[in-house]
């Protein structure tokens, strides 16, 4: 599934931007009910100044006949219910905005949690796919650098193999005897010479092996006349700074 994360950016701006209008919109109907309770408040304090008035004038004009008075307890009466058919007004405006705001909170509420369950998923999506995409990429690197290693290997266990076959035959190990006389005045090493073979195998798994200093050491067991054939036909180079080492020529690069 393909998810366009500016679509959901801008979707999800616009509903924030719902929500702030709304509750704004709920805030401006809060500061009218707060009024309208203060008008509650101002009108119960009109009713306590006229009870309070009312039983002064009582007891100040105690003389009063009783026709007046009745009267006036019947006007009385008469504002007094109008004031509380009034008061009952406003409070069940008051409780019916109310019911409203919270109907209204309830449902927005409801909604950004179900915006946020929806961002969360989005979110939890988003990592797995990222981390799959990070493995599947780790994965396909790992599996070809390992078959270019087998390639690697296989390539040189055949180039070991051909050149074994190839050299036992045209290049056998010297004969002592004759090394003897080439020698003539030179001391005879007490080394075990070892065959052409052997020293291309030594330098093929040092070149493949440590490739950042593929140079090997000559050792008494290499014989002269092979350590010459190898670089005088560019198989093998000497060291730039050090005569005494040698290393194949990378043929393969």
């Amino acid at each position: 599934m393909s998810v366009n994360h500016q679509d959901l950016d801008t979707e999800s701006t616009m509903d924030v931007e719902d929500v702030i209008d709304t509750e704004e919109e709920l805030i401006k109907e809060c500061e009218e009910m707060w009024k309208d309770l203060e008008e509650l408040s101002l009108l119960l304090m009109q009713v306590k100044y006229l009870m309070a008035e009312l039983s002064q004038w009582h007891r100040e004009m105690p003389e009063i006949i009783p026709l007046t008075e009745d009267v006036l307890v019947t006007l009385g009466k008469e504002r007094f219910q109008k004031l509380g058919h009034d008061l009952e007004m406003v409070l069940s405006t008051i409780q019916s905005k109310n019911e409203k705001l919270k109907e209204d909170l309830e449902r927005e509420q409801q909604w950004l949690d179900e915006q946020q369950q929806i961002m969360d998923s989005l979110n939890v999506l988003h990592s797995e796919l990222k981390n799959q995409v990070v493995t599947f990429s780790e994965s396909r690197i790992f599996n070809e650098l390992k078959t270019k290693m087998l390639k690697v290997k296989e390539y040189r266990e055949k180039l070991l193999i051909t050149l074994g076959e190839f050299l036992e035959d045209r290049f056998p190990l010297p004969d002592r005897n004759d090394a003897k006389k080439k020698k003539k005045n030179i001391q005879e090493s007490t080394a075990q010479l070892i065959t052409l073979h052997e020293m291309l195998e030594i330098l093929i798994n040092r070149l493949f092996d440590v490739p950042h200093d593929p140079y090997v050491k000559i050792s008494d067991s290499f014989w002269p006349p092979y350590i010459e054939l190898l670089l005088r036909n560019g198989i093998a180079l000497r060291h730039p700074e050090d005569p005494t080492r040698i290393r194949l020529e990378a043929f393969h690069q």
